[in-house]
């Protein structure tokens, strides 16, 4: 199993980064590059604890359809996201925040596996798990730029 772990400062209160990194809507403004789209389930607004959304989005040259549950959440420390239909054999996304003194340090966790065995274990170590940090840290620059200006309040109000 893969493992991805990243850190990131946003000079932001806890509770907006936490419920800028639910939102359904700046999801999709932060993934345009990849023109991720909720199609089923919750399709805007803020995910909550126990519900699900199927995403469509185009990586790796073709078109894919991700169904993620929130499986665990306390507001604002943290939540969790695991796949239950898609092209993994696993996928969890743990998201912790921590309150700073001056913002909040934003922690993703995230455990993956491919299917196809020892094929699966090289396109990891090639190629997959790259794609996807660099895919994560794209996604919290724009919560960062969001959260930071008044931008949020388009999201969040």
């Amino acid at each position: 199993m893969a493992e991805i772990h990243l850190t990131t400062f946003i000079a932001a209160p806890v509770e907006r980064v936490f419920d800028l990194s639910r939102s359904i809507n700046l999801h999709q403004i932060s993934t345009i590059a990849t023109n991720e789209r909720a199609i089923h389930g919750v399709l805007s607004g803020l995910i909550n604890k126990n519900e699900t959304v199927t995403w469509q989005a185009k990586h790796l040259f073709k078109t894919r359809q991700f169904t993620a549950r929130i499986t665990d959440m306390d507001r604002p420390c943290f939540f969790i996201d695991e796949m239950i239909r898609g092209d993994f054999k696993s996928f969890c996304h743990a998201h912790y925040f921590k309150s700073a003194d001056n913002g909040t340090i934003l922690i993703d966790v995230i455990k993956f596996e491919t299917p196809y065995g020892l094929i699966g274990k090289i396109i990891n170590s090639l190629y997959l798990k790259t794609y996807l940090e660099k895919f994560i840290i794209k996604r919290n620059a724009v919560i960062k730029v969001y959260a930071e200006t008044q931008k949020w309040k388009a999201i969040l109000n």
